[in-house]
């Protein structure tokens, strides 16, 4: 019989009323500090129906509010947080996927008669253990499986506390815009198992959906080959971190053997660590890879390359980069057939390519026929020889008109021609001999200076010469 708060008061005592609730820290969100609303007794545990301390917060901006779904007892039980229901130890594994990889069996009963009963005698046993210990079933498990190794989340998921789908936006009716507080996205398709979750199957383990999806990516993890050399005996560790030390190393690699050295590279934040034998590099690898978390940090685990390979990589230009294939992408296509390797458009084998014979040689000109037109055997020559332009028919001039002279000197424009040159005076005739220079008038023409313009002309502008004597 469900004692709910409203129901009646049967066995009051043993209703929970905690100070603060058991989180996640994807749950408790980013921000350091949160303000939390506390309802004492204000809801039924959804799996022992039972009332307890319901505590109510916001993760962050832009975010849901949250609120614890199940009891402390039954949270201490699974070792689950109280509202989204996944381990606390291991980040993300869900109930199921923990209970398979340790071999757990579930001992929580599921009928109302028995549910009461075995909460408070669980609780009872609660109270007087250490609080930093797991406690139910959980507390039975050996050691951590590689499973869950390989599936534990180093750092939290803030994107599962998003909002929820408007779903006012899917039908187009939302009229908030910006303001609205859910979210404006396409939702999921229905048939996919992830839309459909029970909190009791999470709770129980049973048809968990996100527990499938986790074993079937477990499947599918990839899975470190030891190299074909023998004489390989070293690992690459990366993603150390700025923290991680080389004691830190030596001090989980020196269970798996004997450890010759370990490098250290903190540029690219990786190591190398070199094992005496190779079975214990091999151990090392199949015991670290894609489980290995140092100072809260997921390393990586790899085979150290082969010295011999990487001297044989070398040649005369540099060292040759042999880059890994990308995952996805066609392989190399076929070789083409051989009927298919010798023809004329496969250019590789020139030796046996039967190239088109040369076009014939025009004949020579016969000396018994008459010669032909210039024109036309410039016609004929265009035609069978190269592919020049035609010479340009000649000019034909009519009957009467003589052909034109020279051209005219070409002077500059803008040039004037150069003035006449007036010949220099010459001299007076002497006398003859035996007369007088006084007796002998001469007369002399005016001297005028060079004219090099018409306006200098004095005769043009209207003035007289000199007056005769």
């Amino acid at each position: 019989m469900a004692t709910s708060k409203g129901a009646n008061t049967y066995n009051r005592q043993n209703w929970e009323d905690a100070e603060f609730p058991i989180l996640c820290q994807t749950c408790l969100g980013d921000n350091p500090y949160i303000r939390m609303t506390k309802d004492r007794f204000g809801k039924e545990c959804k799996i022992c129906s039972r009332p307890f301390t319901v505590f109510r917060w916001c993760p962050g901006a832009r975010m849901r509010f949250k609120k614890t779904e199940v009891c402390q007892t039954c949270s201490k039980l699974k070792n689950i947080c109280q509202t989204c229901l996944l381990d606390l130890e291991y980040g993300k594994s869900a109930v199921q996927v923990r209970d398979h990889a340790l071999n757990l069996k579930d001992e929580v009963p599921k009928s109302e008669v028995n549910k009461e009963y075995y909460s408070q005698n669980m609780e009872r046993e609660v109270q007087n253990l250490d609080a930093t210990q797991p406690y139910g079933t959980l507390a039975k498990a050996q050691a951590p499986s590689d499973l869950l190794m390989k599936l534990a989340r180093t750092t939290p998921y803030y994107k599962r506390n998003r909002p929820h789908i408007c779903s006012f936006w899917v039908k187009g009716e939302c009229k908030r815009g910006e303001e609205c507080p859910y979210r404006h996205e396409k939702p999921t398709d229905p048939d996919d198992p992830l839309a459909d979750q029970n909190i009791k199957d999470r709770y129980y383990g049973i048809n968990d959906p996100v527990a499938d999806k986790l074993l079937r990516r477990a499947d599918t993890m990839p899975k470190l080959e030891p190299p074909e050399d023998t004489f390989i005996t070293t690992l690459y560790v990366g993603n150390l971190g700025e923290k991680m030390t080389e004691k830190d190393l030596r001090d989980y690699f020196y269970q798996f053997g004997e450890i010759r050295s370990v490098t250290m590279v903190s540029r690219q934040q990786c190591a190398f660590i070199q094992f005496t034998s190779r079975s214990a590099a091999e151990l090392a690898a199949e015991q670290s890879f894609n489980k290995l978390i140092l100072c809260g940090r997921r390393l990586v685990i790899k085979w150290g390359r082969s010295q011999a390979k990487a001297a044989a990589s070398v040649t005369k230009e540099g060292v040759e980069k042999k880059l890994e294939p990308v995952p996805g992408l066609p392989g190399a296509l076929p070789p083409p057939p051989e009927e298919l390797t010798n023809n004329y458009f496969n250019l590789t084998d020139t030796t046996n390519i039967l190239l088109p014979p040369p076009p014939p040689l025009p004949p020579p000109p016969n000396a018994s026929r008459p010669p032909l037109p210039s024109a036309v055997f410039s016609c004929n020559l265009f035609l069978s020889g190269p592919r020049y332009p035609p010479p340009p028919p000649p000019f034909l001039r009519p009957p009467g008109i003589p052909p034109p002279g020279p051209p005219p000197a070409l002077r500059p424009i803008g040039m004037f021609p150069p003035p006449p040159r007036i010949p220099p005076p010459s001299a007076p005739p002497r006398p003859p001999p035996g007369t007088s220079v006084q007796s002998q008038t001469v007369k002399t023409p005016p001297t005028h200076p060079a004219i090099h313009y018409p306006s200098q002309d004095p005769q043009r502008m209207g003035s007289a010469g000199p007056a005769d004597d």
